[in-house]
């Protein structure tokens, strides 16, 4: 009698539509660095400084940079392999996510385009969400007329929220109830977290002398952070509460079908597969 040991197969390590290469991360860091202090700038800059005197143009003045740093990153991650089968699926993502967000807009946070934003991260990896999130947010702006100073924001951290998805554990082992719990734990967490920061960026063109809630150059760290939590009560609590609800509740009844078809795409699409032509017959 012979005894045979049984050893289950080795997990399939997922394909990425961008494999982010040293290049691709430092310019990833770069921009995210910088867009942190385009957000962030009213808490990181102190009342005597030439920043917060020009409190109306220092918006406009991240935006532009902004602009050209997505550019940047779009650049070196489509060196490190954005290939055309990339990004006929970048394309078609963005389309649909495009096309879903006009559906809630103006109701509630009904934006059921941050789903797939989810989604499509957690399966196609962090370059390809950075980029889907940016493409698909400025994609939209063009369809409802929504371009503006705050747009290269939004682009921003649509990329971040998609981005952040795919970094999210587990990605070639975790499957089922598990991973669409933590999926939308997290959709849940960074829609509150993308209304935030949103608001640091369209906050300091309130003019202080408007509300007791607005951006004020001169007043101290401390009091431009409670006003800024009272802003965010004020304003955006329950457009946010309703962007992460609606997420929720569309990754726990869409999100294994939605998975299902991404990861039979990506196999069939093999991304890692270099393209070649057969010219043996010529």
């Amino acid at each position: 009698m012979s005894l045979q040991a049984t050893t289950r197969p080795p997990a399939q390590r997922q394909a990425r539509a961008v494999r982010l290469g040293p290049r691709s991360v430092t310019a990833l860091a770069l921009v995210s660095a910088v867009g942190v202090a385009g957000f962030g700038w009213p808490f990181l800059a102190p009342p005597t400084s030439r920043l917060s005197a020009h409190a109306q143009d220092a918006p406009w003045l991240f935006a532009g940079v902004l602009v050209l740093l997505v550019a940047v990153v779009a650049a070196a991650i489509s060196e490190s392999g954005l290939g055309p089968k990339a990004v006929a699926m970048l394309g078609v993502l963005a389309a649909t996510g495009a096309a879903l967000r006009p559906i809630g807009a103006g109701t509630a946070g009904i934006e059921p385009m941050f789903f797939l934003m989810v989604l499509s991260g957690r399966v196609l990896g962090p370059g390809f969400g950075f980029v889907l999130g940016s493409v698909t947010m400025f994609a939209s702006a063009l369809l409802t007329g929504g371009v503006g100073p705050w747009l290269p924001f939004q682009m921003l951290a649509m990329g971040w929220f998609a981005m952040g998805a795919a970094l999210l554990p587990g990605p070639d082992r975790l499957r089922g109830r598990a991973e669409l719990a933590m999926l939308a734990g997290y959709g849940f967490l960074a829609a509150f977290a993308y209304g935030t920061v949103m608001n640091m960026a369209g906050w300091p063109f309130m003019s202080a002398l408007a509300s007791n809630v607005a951006f004020d150059p001169h007043a101290p760290v401390a009091s431009n952070l409670a006003r800024f939590v009272a802003y965010c009560l004020a304003t955006s609590l329950g457009w946010d509460l309703g962007r992460a609800v609606v997420t929720v509740v569309l990754t726990l009844t869409l999100g294994p079908a939605v998975l299902r078809a991404l990861r039979r795409a990506t196999r069939r699409a093999a991304f890692e597969t270099p393209v070649t032509f057969d010219t043996a017959g010529k």
